[in-house]
């Protein structure tokens, strides 16, 4: 009979040790609904305009980003706001440097460095709206796109200015590829790339192996489904997606697919991705083998899904509905759809744990 209890308690240690947590993003409420262990259990409410928010987890805590300016620490645990301030009117991304936090902001035209208590450390008055504000640590790297430049800053100097690079036209959005800093542009073609270990700069275009240029409008790079040195990139009013070679931005396959793609979400084991769609075709997901870099599934997930998120162990896919108030938990195996919970108007998925 011991035996059976001491079973009964490892096994449920080892499910709340396990257990997931996600931050749902109610997009019309200000508010992020708490889901754990499959189920919601509360509100974190009053955190600004949450359209295009952004939630990021460092330790025990999580920090959200709203698009009017206010930024708030929540505590994983309780689930309560430690902090919430407004250290601009439109932020736009953050990132962690170090012991410290950066918010790029289009309004006011600067970028604010953090403590992770939300006290103001430094601010750096840029003359331009900023994004795509990356670590590479000790520097900080973001883009300025109303002065077509990316600058680097050195967190070990008090985030001083190490280097300022002229780039291509308005820069949008970037990424960090290994040493590199990948910048697209709004207004131009290609992709800007900076190598951070000497701070040389070059300009690409897409092509495919017969040198024939590929043009890809408005780069989010937080779309796009990046494996080892691939990137499967959807496309822009186009029913594809690209898979480009990331070390040479070659095209190397273009994937047919059943809609216009918005998000492309890599499994952690890197075998498969899902893709979500715009406009008529936004009920529908679709699943890629990447080993063929094919389409084999394609099944109907919810009136317009927003936003998709593998589990960590890649055995769960994480679904928001927003016209159903749901987020869906499909079966990445049989994808059947094995949980759904009532959240309203839900958009950004979020694992704190």
């Amino acid at each position: 009979m011991k035996k059976a209890a001491g079973v009964f308690l490892f096994f449920i240690f080892f499910s709340l040790s396990f257990a997931e947590k996600l931050y749902v993003v109610e997009r019309e409420r200000g508010s992020l609904a708490v889901i754990e262990n499959d189920k919601l259990v509360k509100e974190i409410k009053d955190l600004g305009n949450l359209n295009h928010a952004i939630v990021k987890t460092d330790g025990d805590y999580s920090y959200c980003i709203a698009r009017n300016g206010y930024f708030s620490k929540i505590d994983n645990k309780t689930d309560k706001v430690l902090r919430k301030i407004k250290p601009g009117n439109s932020g736009i991304g953050f990132t962690f440097i170090g012991k410290y936090i950066a918010i790029a902001h289009y309004d006011p035209k600067k970028v604010t460095i953090l403590t992770k208590d939300l006290d103001i450390h430094k601010t750096i008055e840029t003359g331009s709206r900023n994004v795509g504000v990356k670590p590479y640590y000790p520097y900080l790297v973001f883009a300025l796109m109303d002065k077509d430049q990316v600058w680097v800053l050195n967190a070990d100097k008090d985030f001083s200015i190490e280097k300022k690079i002229n780039v291509g036209k308005m820069p949008f959005d970037a990424l960090i590829d290994k040493n590199r800093y990948i910048v697209g542009f709004f207004k131009e073609k290609g992709v800007g790339i900076v190598n951070l270990k000497d701070f040389s700069y070059k300009k690409v275009s897409f092509q495919t192996p017969e040198k024939e240029e590929v043009v890809f409008k408005i780069p989010h790079f937080g779309m796009w489904g990046i494996i080892d040195d691939k990137a499967i990139i959807p496309a822009v009013g186009e029913k594809t997606a690209y898979v480009v070679d990331t070390k040479n931005m070659v095209v190397v396959k273009k994937i047919p697919l059943a809609g216009l793609p918005i998000f492309i979400s890599v499994s952690p084991d890197k075998k498969i991705a899902v893709v979500n769609y715009s406009g008529e075709k936004d009920n529908l997901l679709s699943v890629i083998d990447l080993e063929k870099l094919q389409v084999v599934k394609t099944f109907p997930a919810g009136k317009r899904v927003m936003h998709i998120r593998f589990s960590k162990n890649g055995k769960k896919l994480y679904v928001s509905s927003y016209f159903d108030n749901s987020l869906k938990i499909f079966d990445t195996k049989s994808w059947k759809l094995i949980k759904e919970i009532t959240v309203p108007n839900p958009s950004g998925i979020f694992i704190v744990r």
